[in-house]
């Protein structure tokens, strides 16, 4: 392996959008990536259902400032726009009442203003839900739903910071699909796990499976979850506060648990969001009939979703099953066929689906965002600001990171 002025450790947004800036200001770049394949949390298969299917994110978020959306404009992809608002809430078996539905939105419309005006109570997100039914709902839908982790676990500060996403648009043909398209052209060398940089001379030296490459720079874009269990090892060891700043923004998980369903549609119109609440633990979300297609897609996060994957796609499928035949009737099990469930957490060059800040923590994003030596950057979905947790926001974060080392930075 030749030096280059930069290696790039990932091919996921971040990592793909690093290499084309890099290489479009004229630097000599390496890509390494650990999976068989480009694009990283963005995945689209067609083997389980026999049509595209987004195992990783799926929609495109802020799509007036997500640089991905014109590259689907282009592309002819069939997308919709879904304003994500719950449709449909249950209660377990009990459909929730039109004072419920409008006590959840308030919740939520209260939760925005204090987002956006400051509060006066901590850092922990369930601070600011009142503990009743609805109140639960829409902690569930702001939590484990939308950042992936209990509200107990997430930091306010954290999520003040993040944008609006909407206007969000889901695609048909799939957002992994796009992103490997889009990144068709980028050389990388696949099955190539970075094993070790080691930063005490001039440059970087990057040791890998497969041999050596000494680089001017590196920009490291693998997730804090693959970074906080050691999945790189830096020679000599990093400041503390990065090698904290792991830890201070852990990876949530999001589990998608898709149904086949056909000759029933429950009462759910394609796209309807449907929310079904347990007073204990096991909230599941369902995306009804995407395109109309004969699938709702569950998602269960937080606590839950690391729990559901570590008992297995089988017990998630009845788990799924189970909800929709205690809220529509026993009818429903024979409209329920196939299923099958994604596995973030288990995987491990991800270790999760994305970062959200500790109570207390939301400054560890800035951290992580300081170089160190002027030699190791890192760039992804953890540090792409106001678009945090998006793969938009992660390639914009390594296209910037990449600018900044073209330029001098």
């Amino acid at each position: 392996m030749s030096d280059v002025d930069v290696v790039v450790v990932g091919a996921g947004a971040a990592g793909l959008g690093a290499a084309r800036t890099l290489a479009k200001a004229g630097k000599s770049v390496i890509v390494f990536e650990a999976m068989d394949r480009i694009g990283g949390r963005a995945f689209t298969e067609t083997d389980t259902f026999g049509i595209p299917f987004d195992r990783g994110c799926a929609w495109l978020h802020a799509a007036d400032r997500n640089p991905f959306f014109p590259e689907a404009q282009a592309a002819g992809w069939r997308m919709y726009h879904h304003d994500m608002g719950v449709d449909h809430l249950y209660f377990g078996r009990q459909l929730a009442t039109a004072r419920e539905l409008a006590e959840m939105a308030g919740a939520e419309e209260a939760l925005a203003s204090a987002l956006e005006e400051g509060s006066a109570v901590g850092d922990r997100l369930s601070e600011l839900f009142a503990t009743t039914p609805a109140g639960s709902a829409a902690a569930t839908f702001a939590g484990p739903m939308d950042f992936a982790q209990d509200a107990d676990e997430l930091s306010i500060a954290d999520l003040a910071s993040a944008a609006d996403l909407d206007p969000n648009y889901f695609t048909y043909e799939g957002f992994g699909a796009l992103v490997a398209r889009w990144g068709a052209d980028v050389p990388v060398e696949l099955g190539t796990p970075v094993r070790e940089i080691r930063w005490d001379g001039p440059g970087v030296v990057v040791a890998t499976d497969r041999g050596t490459v000494r680089a001017g720079k590196a920009i490291v874009t693998v997730s804090t979850g693959v970074l906080a269990f050691g999945g790189v090892r830096f020679v000599p060891d990093l400041p503390e506060d990065h090698d904290a700043a792991f830890d201070y923004l852990p990876m949530g998980l999001l589990t998608k648990i898709p149904l086949v369903v056909r000759g029933e549609r429950f009462g759910q119109r394609a796209f309807d969001d449907l929310l079904i609440e347990r007073r204990g633990h096991g909230d599941i979300y369902f995306l009804c009939f995407p395109f109309d297609l004969d699938l709702m897609v569950g998602f269960v996060g937080g606590d839950f979703a690391w729990e559901i994957e570590c008992a297995g796609e089988e017990a998630a499928v009845d788990f799924a099953t189970e909800r929709l035949v205690r809220a529509f009737g026993g009818d429903a099990r024979k409209a329920i066929g196939k299923g099958a469930m994604t596995q973030w957490g288990s995987e491990r060059w991800t270790r999760g689906a994305y970062a959200a800040a500790r109570p207390g923590q939301a400054g560890a994003r800035d951290v992580l965002a300081r170089p160190v030596a002027e030699r190791i950057y890192f760039a992804g979905e953890a540090l792409a600001g106001p678009l945090k947790q998006t793969c938009g926001g992660a390639r914009l974060s390594g296209e910037a990171v990449a600018a900044a080392i073209a330029g001098g930075g």
